[in-house]
């Protein structure tokens, strides 16, 4: 087999795979790269036993031919390679790696042994790839890495008629993400770290999702991605959300996120991150404290609702957390001092913050 591949295309295939495939296993063969060959192109494909990924690199390709290499070790090689051509080529079990001046000899694998990996052709429900990758994005932040329930580590994907939803919570927060859907989808919750992922390989075109037993397959026009599900029930968000808002605030995101920055400098790290907000008369006072002393902000507000005033408590990073998907105006939702709150893009959009308060 021989093989004349750019660089820059062999190299965006294999920072995918090296991101799945462990560097370190139990198992030799899980830290190994199958490369199929065919006229049009490589076939490079991994997993880690959670996640099976295959991506597609065209190339030009004479007397296709298979074979398994070491992942990491192929990818550091083509990466430090100063042509922009790569030409590979297999003489009985030795790959030969060369661009430019460079000539590398790296032994193939077990190609019998490897683990086989089986992608579905048939979808049953395709969504815009763009669409998704972007609520995948928004929410990501508030799924837990450390919750005692594994579905708190997860990302849930809802399906309601024309409209789909991804939402993830720690227990302190929720994020929700609402977007154009066409079909029949299932709910379902994606391991968060899977979602990582998904979000690299997303661009346009559509994502196509074929359902198995415990196990989602999305595939786009590149790249194939098998991904095992998450057990048991998600959290009921919808109780945490307020449905009598008795003050509301508006005022531009970007301002809030600088003012939040600013004085989180001194918030108490040993006290969640305490930053108190007041409103009052148009007004939104910002305030921290903590061993080395007191920072206060104020802003200018459009402020609405049955309450005169009202003071209430954040975590500062999870306020900028909240914050971070929203552009342009944020609108502040408030039903209490000791309920949550919700941020959201004042006009729509479809996301969707709900946050606990501190004590005040």
């Amino acid at each position: 087999m021989r093989a004349n591949v750019t660089k820059k295309t062999l190299s965006e295939g294999l920072g995918l795979l090296e991101r799945v495939i462990p560097s370190r296993s139990s198992n030799p063969l899980l830290t190994a790269l199958k490369v199929e060959s065919s006229e049009a192109g490589l076939t490079l494909s991994g997993t880690n036993l959670e996640i099976d990924l295959s991506c597609f690199v065209p190339a030009e390709v004479q007397e296709p031919q298979n074979f398994v290499v070491p992942a990491h070790l192929f990818a550091q090689i083509v990466r430090n390679l100063g042509g922009e051509l790569v030409e590979l080529e297999i003489t009985g079990k030795e790959l030969s790696v060369r661009s430019g001046g460079s000539d590398f000899k790296l032994q193939t694998g077990d190609l019998e042994a490897y683990p086989p990996l089986s992608f579905p052709v048939a979808a049953d429900v395709s969504l815009n790839a763009e669409e998704l990758s972007r609520s995948f994005s928004s929410v990501r932040y508030a799924a837990s890495n450390e919750a005692f329930q594994a579905v708190f580590r997860g990302i849930k994907l809802e399906h309601h008629g024309q409209q789909a939803r991804v939402v993830a919570s720690d227990g302190y927060r929720v994020a929700i993400r609402d977007f154009p859907a066409n079909g029949d989808g299932k709910n379902l919750i994606i391991p968060a770290r899977s979602v990582d992922e998904l979000i690299r390989v997303l661009r346009d075109g559509e994502a196509r999702f074929t359902y198995g037993e415990g196990m989602l397959t999305v595939t786009t026009d590149r790249v194939r991605m098998n991904l095992k599900l998450l057990d048991g029930d998600f959290p009921d968000y919808e109780r945490v959300i307020p449905k009598d808002i008795k003050l509301q605030v508006t005022l531009p995101a970007t301002a809030l996120k600088e003012a939040v920055n600013r004085v989180a400098v001194l918030a108490d790290k040993n006290a969640n991150n305490r930053v108190e907000f007041l409103v009052s008369e148009g007004k939104l006072r910002l305030a921290a404290e903590g061993d080395y002393g007191r920072a206060q902000d104020t802003l200018d507000v459009v402020q609405g609702g049955s309450e005169p005033a009202m003071s209430l408590a954040f975590n500062a990073r999870h306020v900028m957390d909240a914050l971070g998907p929203i552009e342009g105006e944020a609108e502040l939702l408030f039903s209490g001092s000791t309920s949550p709150a919700i941020f959201r893009a004042s006009g729509g959009g479809g996301y969707m913050a709900v946050m606990v308060t501190l004590r005040v």
